[in-house]
């Protein structure tokens, strides 16, 4: 459950690379974007916010030159959307590989964080990766409702969209669900925990995280190492019971009721960022080079996925 694959890097960091640069530069846009300029984005409360997040998303995606599409649906007779292009893969492109974010927020939030740091790195993600060639098809889906009261219901973006890819039979190999990653603090005991887990894992919340279901190991164990053999920077793994607090608390979730492989890569949100779902999370509290490092070892490491 706990011994992960390769070793978490510790140590200090050389400066950033010129194409690190430029995802931290395109990052800090885009959270600026839906956190400073738009800032809460929810069906119930910021309607028309939500919208033009789903608005700006889908045209980044289509300035990368992505055929956007969208899975348009009705909550409470509202029109909402998830937003989906992808990379077809070469060999086995019927072997999907899906990278999510969603871009709702909770009452009360701009969201830099929860989830500005994940559609940033979802936009940037589908960025890096445009023009490889790859095996398996790469699909990138930025969801809606995934904050309360719509979590881990059938309305929630998410649950939506994978029970209809269980419906068609899609081969959804691998699932990473990108989740509050941009929060970071190097004071000791900045990082907590759900029981049992701190005596485990360290106190300072320097890390990305990377949590799967007990089901979903083999793939954790897969995505950490290649992010650890390109990345140096602090990671940490878990595969636990989805009933421990937090595991289940992303669209990964969604994708587990559907007997999919998923894990979350996060900052552990709540567990280390004081601004969670509040007024101040702000996109002046996001680490963006920090964020950049995190990004650029998750492309190479979703690569290095689509090859199998």
């Amino acid at each position: 459950m706990l011994a992960m694959p390769g070793q978490s890097y510790r140590g200090p960091f050389l400066p950033l690379s010129v194409q690190e640069q430029e995802i931290a530069k395109l990052t800090h846009g885009h959270i600026q974007v839906l956190a400073g300029d738009i800032g809460e984005r929810n069906l119930l409360w910021q309607e028309e916010n939500l919208r033009d997040a789903a608005h700006y998303i889908e045209n980044v995606f289509t300035n990368l030159g992505y055929q956007v599409t969208s899975q348009d649906y009705l909550v409470h007779n509202k029109p909402v959307k998830n937003i989906i292009v992808e990379l077809k893969g070469t060999m086995n492109a019927h072997e999907i590989i899906i990278i999510g974010a969603h871009y709702d927020t909770v009452f009360g939030s701009p969201g830099a964080d929860d989830n500005g740091s994940g559609v940033a790195a979802l936009l940037e993600l589908a960025r890096l990766i445009k023009g490889q060639q790859t095996k398996r098809t790469i699909r990138f889906v930025a969801f809606v409702n995934e904050e309360p009261p719509f979590f881990q219901t059938p309305h929630m973006g998410s649950f939506y969209y994978a029970k209809s890819l269980k419906e068609k039979n899609e081969k959804v190999v691998a699932m990473l669900s990108l989740e509050s990653i941009g929060y970071y603090d190097l004071e000791k005991k900045s990082q907590h925990y759900p029981f049992p887990f701190s005596y485990f894992y360290p106190n300072t919340g320097d890390f990305i995280g990377f949590v799967a279901n007990i089901a979903s190991r083999p793939l954790l164990s897969q995505v950490i190492s290649s992010f650890r053999k390109h990345a140096s920077f602090p990671s940490e793994g878990v595969a636990a019971p989805s009933a421990i607090t937090g595991v289940g608390w992303s669209d990964q979730w969604a994708f587990w009721q559907q007997g999919y492989l998923a894990l979350m890569i996060t900052d552990t949100a709540l567990f280390r960022n004081p601004n969670y779902h509040l007024a101040s999370d702000l996109p002046n509290t996001i680490d963006y080079s920090r964020l950049a490092r995190v990004i650029n070892g998750l492309s190479a490491a979703i690569l290095d996925l689509s090859e199998h």
